[in-house]
């Protein structure tokens, strides 16, 4: 299941939140090569390359983002471009994230303090987007690309449509050039950079599993259609592939695996009605995936596991999984 109002992990197919949409042939940035389907390839670099500031930029997409002025009032309506700006020192006027509460971004008293945009991810409202007068809209192409034309003329809309770490540098980068903030953009990336040669460098021998949902009908993130899956085969044995928008993976088909550990996002809509490994514990199968015997389910933060997507997001993915993963 392709993550984009599919992959924000096909929330709108199995009713649960909208997402993004993994690319095709995503670009190793190291390399300048494709990388790998399963997400394995070249070590990553931790070489950063300095940023320029720029009024005009021309994202991974293709997306051309033209300001007459580094902007100041940006509001998000993915939590993307939440995580870009924290790392970059900056806060949203406006958002319809809950990423900011995380202790490692803003914490719940300075993330009550930012403007909450109405409507939800899938249906944020213009006129309350407006209110802002903000300098720039960030949301994700496939999901709010529809708002585009009640924009225009008003402020700039950018697209963003990540499908890989590589793409969360690239518009990380994009964003240090459009605001200015050029050291602190090298900084993120260096910073994240830096983790993930490490976790490599540590690749544990032990099969995981990040699976998502808010019933028994959940899915399997995959490196194709998940950004913070695509880390995964990097650092564990990590075989599981995208079946497509129809396609996902029985309980059966992951007992047969042998799952060493296994990572649980729960997803849900307005207050949480459980846990997803309580719920999947009445089935009797789960009981006899390894993982479950042993103690090894972890249940994690959806805000920044399933929807965070950005250097500071992923970092903590690579941290928590690590040191599960030992």
């Amino acid at each position: 299941m392709p993550r984009t109002a599919l992959r924000v992990r096909r929330w709108a197919a199995i009713a649960v939140l909208g997402g993004l949409l993994a690319g095709c042939g995503t670009e190793n940035v190291d390399t300048g090569k494709p990388a790998a389907a399963d997400g394995t390839g070249a070590r990553t670099s931790t070489e950063v390359r300095p940023i320029e500031a720029a009024t005009r930029i021309t994202d991974a997409k293709g997306v051309q983002v033209s300001l007459p002025k580094p902007p100041e009032k940006i509001v998000c309506l993915v939590a993307l471009c939440d995580d870009i700006l924290v790392e970059l020192g900056m806060t949203p006027a406006a958002t319809n994230s809950q990423v900011l509460a995380h202790p490692e971004f803003l914490g719940k008293e300075k993330a009550a303090e930012v403007a909450v945009v109405p409507g939800g991810f899938l249906s944020p409202e213009v006129e309350a987007i407006l209110a802002h007068q903000p300098d720039l809209v960030i949301g994700l192409e496939d999901t709010h690309g529809k708002l585009a034309p009640a924009l225009k003329g008003a402020t700039t809309f950018w697209p963003l449509q990540p499908g890989s770490w590589q793409d969360s540098v690239g518009y990380l980068r994009d964003l240090a050039a459009l605001t200015g903030r050029t050291a602190e953009g090298e900084k993120a990336e260096k910073a994240f950079r830096i983790r993930l040669a490490e976790a490599e460098q540590q690749k544990s021998d032990r099969t995981a599993l990040i699976i998502y949902g808010s019933d028994e009908n959940f899915g399997v993130a995959t490196p194709e259609t998940d950004v913070a899956a695509g880390l995964f085969p990097k650092i564990s044995h990590y075989p599981w592939k995208s079946r497509g928008v129809d396609g996902s993976y029985s309980l059966e088909e992951i007992l047969a695996r042998d799952v060493d550990v296994l990572f649980v996002e729960t997803l849900s809509f307005g207050a949480p009605d459980g846990k997803l490994s309580d719920k999947l514990a009445k089935n009797p199968l789960w009981s006899r995936i390894p993982a479950v015997k042993n103690g090894k389910v972890i249940e994690v933060d959806s805000e920044v596991w399933a929807k965070g997507r950005g250097t500071r997001s992923l970092g903590l993915v690579l941290d928590e999984a690590t040191a599960a993963l030992r």
